[in-house]
């Protein structure tokens, strides 16, 4: 079994001083780890019949993509303003100084998907919940949330679940 874990590498005072930056890049170079993690996720929906996985802009990516692989569902990018070429659906949440916004495409998802958002990190769970209205705005299934790595601290859940959106992370800093 592998310690997924023990792959992520804490960075003190980046990107400023006082912050704890978690670095996920060595779980990536690690095949082992990687494919422990995407099973592990994987795994967790299997049963709910994902149709859908969306990813948030970036390293939601490079999650997403390989746990809609392994659970044969499409995947669907969510993206900043401006970078998908087709009608957009798009929300606007708040950051700690101001606000972003991201973006589907309007016909990405229709009422009969049942999706999962997966992200690399889940800290506030602002960009998830921004996230999840655009899943709910198109009529779609939202199943839940996961991640490789939770910010309990910053109360990510006080924000995500209810009794039909659970958050299941694979490692989580208390």
């Amino acid at each position: 079994m592998v310690d997924i874990a023990s792959r992520i590498i804490d960075i003190p005072d980046y990107p400023e001083p006082g912050v704890v930056f978690k670095d996920i890049t060595p779980l990536f170079a690690d095949p082992e780890a990687l494919r422990a993690t995407v099973d592990a996720l994987a795994d967790h929906f299997r049963a709910l019949g994902v149709t859908k996985v969306i990813g948030p802009e970036a390293r939601g990516f490079m999650v997403g993509v390989p746990v809609a692989l392994e659970l044969g569902a499409g995947f669907v990018p969510a993206r900043k303003p401006g970078k998908l070429p087709r009608k957009t659906i798009s929300m606007s949440y708040e950051l700690e100084y101001g606000t972003d916004t991201l973006e589907i495409h309007a016909d990405a998802l229709t009422p009969d998907d049942r999706v999962v958002i997966i992200d690399d990190l889940i800290a506030t769970g602002g960009t998830l919940a921004a996230v999840g209205k655009l899943v709910e705005e198109t009529g779609a299934a939202l199943l839940g949330y996961g991640c490789i790595l939770e910010l309990a601290f910053l109360s990510p859940r006080k924000v995500l679940e209810t009794k039909d959106h659970e958050v299941f992370s694979l490692v989580t800093v208390e």
